[in-house]
């Protein structure tokens, strides 16, 4: 009896971190965003909260994630390099999912009021993406759909967007294009097991 119950403590114990280590890693295909969502329980009901929250398709939004950090959740920018060998200061201080400056994901906290909030939450960084999109649909007059033109704005913020910094930016457009691209993929991806995925809750409320 004493084995048995030292056994069940420690797999209770063993759970909190089997939850941190999946909501943490990465998902194993990120080209499929019906296979993202059936390994990572919490995040469709995550990314649906969002959509209906700030009127963002959730394909944009997760298109938006994979572009910038490949869901990745402590992702940094790469150093720079001194004499092209020595490692030196990263460009800047972007992290997590949204790869988020640290002043923009102060704005987000302070307009939210969502100051605990981290950018290696995968809940709090989809909830970013949603409310950045927002802001650009709304000071830039985008469509809610139009992923191409809300991913440049998420890149050069609504000021140069609305400034049209992007357009001697042939790579950002580029890559825009590539963004847009996989939103399309992923709402076709998404129409084939939205259903299924809406009666899946979250693993103990854990993730």
């Amino acid at each position: 009896m004493i084995h048995k119950n030292k056994k069940g403590k420690l797999a209770l114990l063993a759970l909190p971190l089997l939850a941190a280590g999946c909501a943490t890693t990465p998902p194993s295909n990120t080209d499929n965003i019906c296979e993202i969502f059936r390994e990572k329980d919490g995040w469709y009901h995550d990314a649906a909260k969002s959509a209906r929250k700030w009127n963002t398709p959730i394909a944009t939004m997760m298109a938006t994630l994979h572009q910038e950090s490949r869901f990745v959740h402590d992702a940094k920018p790469p150093r720079t390099k001194i004499l092209w060998i020595i490692p030196g200061p990263r460009p800047s201080d972007a992290y997590g999912y949204p790869q988020a400056l640290g002043t923009t994901w102060k704005s987000y906290q302070r307009s939210t009021g969502n100051y605990r909030g981290d950018r290696d939450d995968f809940e709090d960084a989809i909830d970013f993406v949603g409310w950045y999109h927002n802001t650009s649909q709304r000071q830039c007059r985008i469509k809610p759909n139009d992923t191409y033109h809300l991913y440049l704005a998420y890149h050069e913020g609504q000021g140069g967007f609305n400034r049209r910094t992007y357009r001697n930016k042939k790579w950002l457009q580029k890559v825009a294009h590539k963004v847009s691209a996989r939103a399309s993929t992923y709402q076709r991806q998404l129409n084939s097991c939205e259903t299924s995925l809406k009666k899946r809750k979250k693993f103990l409320g854990l993730f």
